[in-house]
Parts: C-alpha cells; sequence; structure tokens
C-alpha cells in the first residue's frame, strides 16, 4: 500500500520564498541567490518525507510564483506582448517568467501582466494562460526534468507533478473570437508527450497529472476531450504510470468518463466528496487493474485527521481491492496549509492538540498505513488522537448558548434595506453631495518596512502601546493630508493599525485563534496568516470605530468605516468543520452588523464591507450553488442592512467571474460595489451591463499587484470602456484593489494618474453635455 502526498507548501518554514523572491525583484539579490533559496526549500520538503517513509514523494509542485505560470512556460504559452522582451531584450527565462506575473516597466518597455485569478474555491490565485487561434506550442523549460533530477541526486526518487492539458486550457482563456481554447488540444499535446517523454527517460516510474477540471460540470465536448487526450497518450507512451488527480470536489457525472481513461490510478479527494467512494467501488473500476489513492488527509484545512473515520473509508476500499490496489494520501496539495505545527508558540496546548500543519499531515498518512498494515507501534498515536478528538467535541471552549440564541432569532427583516436602492440613492447623493465619477481607493494604503516595525516592536513590547498608537495616528494623518492633496473624493483611514484584512478583526473577535507562522501562499511572494475559528464567534466591544472617527475628524471630506464581510472573515479563516458553514457565517454577519451599527452611531456616512470571497467560496459544482448563495448572500445583508437609508453601504470582490452569480451580487443589494477589472481590460463589466446591473460600481482602473505605473491615458481609456455599459450617475473610479503591498511613490503616481483621468472624463462628458 503506497503512501501519496500531492504537494507541499512551497514558501518556505520561515517564508524564505517570499523574502528571495522580493530581494531579486528589488535588485538586491542575485539569480544564484533566489536559486540557492529555492533548492533549499525544495531539499527540505523532500527530505522531509522521505525521513517520514512517504513512498510517492512529489517533485515540480515547487513554484517560484505559481504552478500553471509554469506550465506557461514549458510549453511556451507566452502571449504576445512580452515576445519584444524575448527577442528584443533577451530576457533570461526567470525575468521573462516574472515579467508575465507581475509586469514589466523598465528600459523603454511598458507591458502589463497576465490576467491572474482563483484557483477555484481558494483563496489561491493563479497566473490564466491566454490562447489564440492555431496557437502553436513547443517545450521551452525544463523545470519538471531538471527538479526531477535534482532530487535524484539527493537519492530521493520522487513523482513529478505537472498540470494536465485539458484543465491547462480550461483554466486559460481566449484572446480571439470564433474559437474555443480546447481546440488547441491537437497542437498542445505533443508538447506533453515531450515532457512525459523525457521524464519516463530520467527514470520516472510515475507520474502525477492534475486534472482538477474534472471536478466541475463539463459539457460532452470537454469530456471527450479528457478521453481523446488519455488515449492518445496512452497510445504514444505506453510505459506512462499516470496517477489522475483532481480534487476539491466529486467527479460527478465525470465519473464514468474517469474511469474509461488508459491510466494507471486515479486520486479521489475523500474529505470534499466521501459519497462517491462507495460509487466507485461498485462499479467497473473494481474488475480493472487501477490503483485508487484515497484523499483521506485534509489538505485544505488544519483540524487534526480523525483516524477512525479515515480508517473506515481505507478498510472499505481494501476490503474490495485489496491493499496493493490502494494509496492512502492527502485530499490535494498540502500548499493551502501552513508548514509546521511544530513552531507554534502562540496556541493553547488544548487548541494546538486539535490542529495539524503540513508536517503532521505528512505523518498522518503514514500512521494511517501502518495502522491498516497492523503496526503495533502506531497503537498510542491512535489513542492519542481518538482523545484529541473526543477532548475538542467536549471542550467548553466552542460553545456559547448566547451566540446560539443569536443565530436563531435572525429574522427576514434583519436581512433587508428600510427603502430599496432606488430611493436610497436620492437620499445619498442629496445628502452627499459627491461629484460625478466619485474617486476613492479601496481602503489599505502602503505598509511601510517602518509601520511593520512598530507593530513588532509593540508586541514585543519594546515600546509602549501609546508610543505605538500616536505613530499610527501620524502616519494616519500623512495618508489623509496625501489623499485631500491629490483631491480625491471619499478618503480611507490607510489600515496601517492591520496586519491583514482578515486577522486584525480575528484578533478582536471571540470563537478566534492565531498562529505565530501559519502562512500559505495567496500569489506569488504574497502569503496570508489564516486565523483559526475554533468556536462560538461573536463581537465584545467595538473593533474599527475609534480609528475611523479619529480620522474623520482630520479633514472635512468623508472617510469610509472599513471591514471585512462575514463571507470573507470565513472563507480567509481556518473554518471549524464541527457544524455547518452557515451557522458559523451568521454568527460572523451579526458580530459584523453591531460594528455597522456603531460607526452609524458615530457620524460615518460611507461604510465598505469587503467580500472578495463570496465568489470564491461559490461550490464547484453547479447544483450546489443555490444553497450556498442563499447563505452568502443572507450574511451580508445581515452584516449591512440595520442602518437608515442615508447610510451608503459599499462593499469589494476582486479576482472573480461574476457572470454565474450575478443575480446574487445584485441581491446583496450594496449601494456601490467596487471591483477588479484592469488586468481584464474591463472585460468583467460584461457581466453587470447583460445583467442591468442597477446600483452604482467601481471598476478597477488600475493593477495594484503589479509594481508598474499606468499612465493617465490607459486608465481614461478604461474608464470611457466602463462608461459604455455603466451610467455616468453610477460610475466611481478606484484602483482594483488595496494598496498596502505597493510602495509610496509608485502609489502616489498612480493615484495623481487617476485622478487626472477622472478629471479629462469629467470634463469630456461636461462638454458632451454642452454640445448636446
Amino acid at each position: 500500500m503506497f503512501t501519496n502526498i500531492l504537494g507541499y507548501p512551497r514558501i518556505g518554514n520561515r517564508r524564505q520564498l517570499k523574502t528571495a523572491c522580493e530581494n531579486y525583484w528589488a535588485g538586491k539579490a542575485s539569480l544564484r541567490d533566489l536559486q540557492l533559496t529555492a533548492n533549499e526549500i525544495r531539499l527540505h520538503n523532500w527530505k522531509l518525507q522521505q525521513e517520514a517513509g512517504v513512498d510517492l514523494i512529489p517533485s515540480n509542485d515547487f513554484s517560484l510564483y505559481d504552478q500553471v505560470l509554469d506550465m506557461c512556460l514549458a510549453v511556451s504559452a507566452i502571449p504576445h506582448r512580452y515576445h519584444s522582451l524575448i527577442e528584443e531584450l533577451k530576457l533570461n527565462e526567470t525575468d521573462l517568467y516574472f515579467a508575465m506575473a507581475r509586469g514589466y516597466q523598465k528600459n523603454g518597455y511598458d507591458i502589463t501582466a497576465m490576467e491572474m485569478t482563483k484557483w477555484f474555491d481558494t483563496n489561491y490565485h493563479y497566473i490564466v494562460p491566454e490562447f489564440y487561434a492555431g496557437q502553436k506550442f513547443n517545450l521551452l523549460s525544463d523545470k519538471a526534468i531538471k527538479e526531477f533530477k535534482e532530487a535524484k541526486q539527493h537519492g530521493i526518487h520522487t513523482k513529478p507533478v505537472i498540470v494536465g492539458p485539458v484543465s491547462f486550457l480550461l483554466l486559460g482563456k481566449e484572446k480571439e473570437k470564433g474559437f474555443h481554447r480546447i481546440e488547441l488540444l491537437k497542437n498542445l499535446l505533443p508538447v506533453y508527450v515531450q515532457l512525459l517523454k523525457q521524464l519516463l527517460e530520467e527514470g520516472a516510474t510515475c507520474i502525477q497529472i492534475d486534472e482538477p477540471c474534472l471536478a466541475l460540470n463539463l459539457e460532452d465536448a470537454e469530456r471527450l476531450a479528457f478521453k481523446w487526450t488519455y488515449e492518445e497518450l496512452y497510445k504514444q507512451l505506453p510505459k506512462l504510470n499516470v496517477i489522475l488527480t483532481s480534487y476539491f470536489e466529486c467527479y460527478g457525472e465525470n465519473l464514468q468518463t474517469v474511469l474509461q481513461l488508459p491510466v494507471q490510478a486515479i486520486h479521489l479527494d475523500l474529505v470534499r466528496c466521501s459519497g462517491q467512494l462507495d460509487d466507485i467501488l461498485q462499479s467497473s473500476f473494481v474488475s480493472s487493474s487501477k490503483k485508487l489513492s484515497l484523499g483521506v488527509v485534509d489538505g485544505r484545512n488544519i483540524w487534526k485527521n480523525n483516524f477512525e473515520k479515515s480508517l473506515g473509508f481505507i478498510n472499505c476500499a481494501v476490503e474490495t481491492l485489496g491493499k496493493e490496489r490502494v494509496m492512502i494520501g492527502t485530499s490535494c496539495s498540502l500548499l493551502h496549509v501552513p508548514c509546521d505545527l511544530e513552531e507554534e508558540t502562540l496556541l493553547t496546548p488544548e487548541i494546538k492538540d486539535w490542529l495539524a500543519f503540513a508536517a503532521q499531515k505528512v505523518q498522518e498518512v503514514i500512521t494511517l498505513k501502518k495502522a491498516v498494515d497492523g503496526d503495533e507501534s502506531v497503537k498510542g498515536l491512535l489513542e492519542a488522537n481518538k482523545q484529541s478528538v473526543i477532548s475538542r467535541s467536549t471542550s467548553t471552549l466552542i460553545h456559547n448558548q448566547e451566540v446560539k440564541k443569536r443565530v436563531a432569532a435572525v429574522t427576514i427583516d434583519d436581512a433587508s434595506r428600510r427603502s430599496t436602492f432606488d430611493k436610497r440613492q436620492l437620499v445619498q447623493h442629496a445628502n452627499l453631495k459627491l461629484p460625478l465619477f466619485p474617486t476613492t481607493t479601496i481602503g489599505s494604503f502602503p505598509q511601510t518596512v517602518d509601520v511593520r516595525k512598530l507593530r513588532a516592536q509593540v508586541k514585543q513590547k519594546a515600546i509602549t502601546k501609546t508610543a505605538y498608537q500616536q505613530a499610527l495616528e501620524e502616519e494616519t494623518v500623512r495618508c489623509i493630508r496625501l489623499q485631500e492633496e491629490l483631491g480625491l473624493d471619499v478618503l480611507v483611514h490607510g489600515e496601517f493599525e492591520r496586519n491583514d484584512m482578515v486577522e486584525y478583526f480575528g484578533e478582536q473577535l471571540q470563537g478566534y485563534a492565531f498562529t505565530k507562522d501559519g502562512w500559505v501562499q495567496s500569489y506569488g511572494s504574497r502569503c496570508v496568516k489564516p486565523p483559526v475559528i475554533y468556536g462560538d464567534v461573536y463581537r465584545p466591544e467595538p473593533m474599527t470605530v475609534n480609528w475611523i472617527t479619529f480620522a474623520q475628524s482630520q479633514t472635512g471630506k468623508y472617510v469610509k468605516g472599513m471591514l471585512t464581510g462575514p463571507v470573507t472573515m470565513l472563507q480567509w479563516s481556518f473554518v471549524r468543520d464541527d457544524q455547518p458553514r452557515e451557522t458559523t457565517a451568521m454568527q460572523l454577519a451579526l458580530a459584523i452588523r453591531d460594528e455597522v451599527r456603531d460607526l452609524e452611531f458615530e457620524g460615518i456616512k460611507i461604510i465598505q464591507i469587503d467580500e472578495p470571497a463570496i465568489r470564491e467560496g461559490l461550490p464547484l459544482r453547479k447544483e450546489n450553488h443555490a444553497a450556498y448563495l442563499n447563505w452568502a448572500v443572507k450574511a451580508f445583508k445581515v452584516a449591512s442592512c440595520g442602518v437608515a437609508d442615508g447610510i451608503q453601504i459599499h462593499t469589494h470582490m476582486c479576482y472573480s467571474k461574476f457572470n454565474d452569480i450575478i443575480d446574487s451580487i445584485a441581491a446583496m443589494d450594496a449601494d456601490v460595489i467596487t471591483i477588479e477589472t484592469s488586468r481584464s481590460q474591463m472585460e468583467l463589466l460584461d457581466a453587470f451591463a447583460k445583467f442591468d446591473y442597477p446600483n452604482e460600481i467601481g471598476p478597477g482602473v488600475y493593477d495594484i499587484h503589479s509594481p508598474r505605473v499606468p499612465t493617465s491615458e490607459e486608465m481614461e481609456l478604461l474608464l470611457e470602456k466602463a462608461l459604455k455599459v455603466i451610467d455616468a450617475k453610477n460610475l466611481w473610479v478606484n484602483p482594483d484593489c488595496g494598496l498596502k503591498t505597493r510602495g509610496w511613490k509608485e502609489t502616489e503616481d498612480a493615484l495623481r494618474n487617476m485622478m487626472l483621468a477622472t478629471k479629462n472624463l469629467r470634463n469630456k462628458v461636461k462638454e458632451a453635455t454642452l454640445v448636446d
């Protein structure tokens, strides 16, 4: 019985990859320095798994930025706009790679980054491949081969992991009309054959091909594409040993296609889809020789595995298939969980005992195998696990009866504004008196090294809380003055007191716990430290009122109250799995509702409740959409609807596909929604236009995830595109997202250009009105 790890975190226990990449981008480190850090992280990961006794250790699961971008480079799926960097500048492979991810603005070139979006229903972002009609591919990067050989040099035989060809195409988008990207399979597959053949020649005995799109509702043509692809691979590489891997959901109606594919093993995510095990064990799969990889250890959450439950699944499969045809593994890559629980010192012993990070999950896989084999050495581990599960279920830390009663008492009136939007808009426009195309930012301003140093100093008690507050107040005033000088209409306080948009609020809510080094990758070098929701959630006291009212006292312009919405608080935390997510979301909604009402009481007229994760939380399968959207929208409305008509409620969403949930976004009934649209050149607005979205919209006019500063002409062009589908009275102007990760100079330059673009647009509209 083999043990199978689908992937391991690549950031390093101390976020070494983040530091190495950012130093390289800033010119503070050489390419060799970056490569040495990458080598060290890979070797650490491989050795950890080898020493634990893992049979199928992944390679090529490491990435300097993103695994889909890796595949773009591997098969030379390089968008046309980067060709000049290759042909004229002769950029090396690494710099080209980063230019595709982050944009390129130097040496006389100004090239935008590739689009980025969420990886299925996770908070990880991937780079979206771009495809053209008749596109040709060739093997450009041999990264997968190099990393397999690198591991072999250290005496570690690995299982190369690659993104499968069909999912690679489906995860991308067409940049020309008149064709479907799946038509490119015949051009793409020979390059995959070439790559796989080289891996076989180097001695790879099995290869994990990730086809996560098999968890989606597919069209017949897409299922046929999978059938053709894997039959063709088998014809050309009959010795190829493939573990076909999908995760995050059931195969659903795709299962029959999957079972017929000529692969040697298939993987089933039993954490997300326990019900499909019976379907497989009652199918023709039983009479085949294929192996079944059981994803019983959760790669998405940090709770300790329930060995008794997992062994039930494993024993059921073993009874039908025999040990030799069963693999025990993680549900998905461990990319989505922190590296090592042993590093943690902040968690209370009771809560820490309930958790497992990546290193511990590897051990869980090994323990489960030994348990099935009847190994007496794990008897103590099995008993300790059982006691941990019991301890968590009976702990007094978890339950609060007052919170439960309040959730049960929520009514439809709690989730409804007093008047419809058209009436509220009249009141708000009369009261706020904002100009045409009001300008604002999404919330955060650059968090410099000095600001982060202050936060570290106050935690270490190197400075007093009074000194810390005074320093942040000075930073807030500076931010307000800059916005006034730039001419922004609706200001923000800059969020200098906030470490993270979820963690900051979680620290002030009961039912949350926090880690010291529980970092996971969000995109590129951006890492987040999700808090842990372990119990019933409530707000003991106001969380933001002092900072927002202080900022408002410094200016005659409106300052937005800035809050994180309940669904995003849920999605971007490690959520308790002992009650429905809907219940936890409602607890969070009531906590945010209390904060909104306090802000209103203190005279704040504009309140933004960010929900960037509401689309991210959408289940992968359409049959599950309605139930989720019903409670997600209800949670937002409970959080936002307890105020008077004159209070303008904003929300923000980013890096999401809105077409399939636009009616639910409208049902949220926020007065203003700001959305990420610049990387897609306003394409995302099509959904709002087709739906005839009635409320106000702020489409982002520049990409804050790239260091490049767009020109005012570029932003003005985007705004003109937006005006074609949005009524002028409903159009706001803003960046794509918060500015926390950017530097001050690029932020000021970009905002000046944004204000110039807005001024020019206002003048054009005014002139057009006079002509009419």
